[in-house]
């Protein structure tokens, strides 16, 4: 989470303790996303952002969103990507490529080229496939994609935000048949209890209390049943939270 204070001047004090908080907590911190407006924030402020990350980390591992802001008509922009992940790695961090227009505009043969060629620029990487009700330019992969992308060496891992389980656990079932190794991060919020299953999670829910995410997973490696009743509690705020921003009321599902 960016913090601002009251003139709507970054914190960065306030951001610096929250990235060590979260590391302390023992998660890998992830910056530059969808809860750090990564989208509305100037090139400054997310320079700013992987330089304070990287002092108050002081070598400890963290992820950074590699965002290439564009418009609908827009081509697939390799130069600008490349910019972005060089930074984020020049700065310790591993770069998570954050759809934009041009990338999912595409056939899904030439995404796929798309992200081998970024891979050619980095040791690392984390792919993200986004549901058009968190952006216009969002877009879920086919399965066939999705192995694909597992393909790639750098691709270590991809966050998934379709709100939907049922993709989820395919790609969970398909990660555990060809590429055991490879990370599926949840972005599902209305479903925090998909480490469950086997996801690791890239949650904008958890940076409101990365010690009490922490502590929930720790319950969850002992075989605590407190895992359930920590897990309970906190879907709550993720319905709380979500439910409104991602469906309006009179379009929401049904079950809810």
């Amino acid at each position: 989470m960016l913090p601002f204070d009251e003139h709507g001047l970054v914190d960065w004090g306030d951001f610096t303790a929250h990235v060590v908080r979260t590391a302390e907590s023992r998660l890998i911190p992830a910056v530059n996303m969808d809860t750090g407006y990564v989208n509305l924030i100037d090139e400054e402020i997310r320079t700013k952002v992987l330089k304070y990350t990287r002092q108050a980390l002081d070598g400890k591992e963290f992820v950074a969103g590699a965002y290439v802001g564009d418009n609908p008509d827009s081509n697939f922009n390799p130069e600008a990507y490349r910019k972005q992940m060089e930074r984020i790695a020049e700065n310790g961090g591993m770069p998570v490529i954050c759809q934009s227009y041009g990338l999912t505009n595409q056939s899904e043969a030439d995404i796929i080229s798309a992200y081998e060629l970024l891979a050619r620029e980095c040791d690392g990487f984390i792919a993200f496939e986004l549901g058009k009700m968190f952006a216009p330019y969002g877009r879920i992969y086919s399965l066939e994609t999705y192995a694909a992308l597992m393909s790639i060496p750098q691709c270590k891992g991809a966050k998934h935000s379709s709100l939907d389980r049922n993709l989820e656990w395919q790609r969970l079932m398909l990660r555990d048949e060809k590429r055991p190794d490879f990370k599926v991060y949840t972005g599902n919020d209305l479903a925090i209890d998909m480490v469950i299953y086997g996801s690791d999670y890239l949650l904008g829910l958890s940076t409101f209390a990365p010690d009490l995410f922490a502590k929930r997973d720790r319950l969850w490696e002992q075989g605590s049943p407190d895992f359930y009743r920590f897990n309970d509690c906190y879907s709550i705020s993720g319905f709380s939270v979500f439910v409104r921003r991602c469906w309006p009321i009179n379009t929401a599902p049904s079950s809810f």
